[in-house]
């Protein structure tokens, strides 16, 4: 049964220290992501459910199932769903460039956290303006996601990093390999897909991405 409360009390934020973020594959089954989430939410500071052709009862079955699980909300960030991520309290929200202005979403929803994703410096700067609490950005490196699109690359990146005070998670092509680069070029954090979700060994590779992690400098 769905527990829905309508007054949610303002979140104490957690601190943004290198961290992993995962995001759904969209080649999953519900019930595949969620097996996977319970072994490994542990090691993962959040978990953001991005699927495009999930109906919104989907998202929140599987939000609940999530906590039923033992993943705790405050790891659990929604995509463009700004209502869901509120009515199932969780910490905050994924928004686009085809999402709410994020000006209105922070003023009608201050309880949650505010992502973006942005791709140049200049939304960047405009994201923190209107109130985001961190950003993503990518693809840094050469990704099977985005075949034929040029990667944007580390030094972009220190750019992005070196401009803006909020914290910047890196995104694209990003492995255990090459974290402690994007690490150094300013990033607090990572976001990863398939290297995680379709690992042969999911448990496996998240260990390898936090000891790459804790690694960095």
């Amino acid at each position: 049964m769905i527990r829905q409360k309508f007054t949610i009390p303002e979140r104490e934020v957690i601190p943004f220290t290198k961290q992993l973020h995962l995001i759904s594959t969209g080649q999953q089954s519900a019930e595949t992501f969620t097996g996977i989430l319970q072994t490994i939410h542990e090691y993962v500071d959040r978990v953001h459910i991005r699927e495009k052709n999930w109906t919104a009862k989907e998202i929140v079955d599987v939000v609940q199932t999530l906590i039923d699980k033992g993943v705790p909300q405050e790891k659990i960030i929604i995509n463009d769903r700004i209502d869901i991520a509120y009515i199932m309290q969780t910490i905050g929200v994924q928004l686009t460039h085809h999402s709410a202005d994020i000006a209105l979403v922070k003023g009608a929803f201050p309880s949650l956290q505010i992502g973006c994703s942005t791709h140049s410096v200049e939304q960047a700067i405009l994201a923190e303006e209107k109130g985001a609490n961190y950003l993503f950005y990518g693809h840094i490196f050469n990704t099977q996601s985005k075949p034929g699109i040029p990667p944007r690359g580390l030094e972009k990146l220190q750019e992005i990093t070196s401009t803006v005070k909020v914290p910047v998670i890196a995104i694209g092509g990003i492995t255990p390999e090459n974290t402690g680069e994007v690490i150094k070029a300013g990033a607090r954090g990572i976001a990863v897909l398939s290297g995680v979700l379709l690992a042969k060994n999911p448990i496996q590779a998240t260990l390898a991405y936090r000891k790459s992690l804790e690694k960095a400098k």
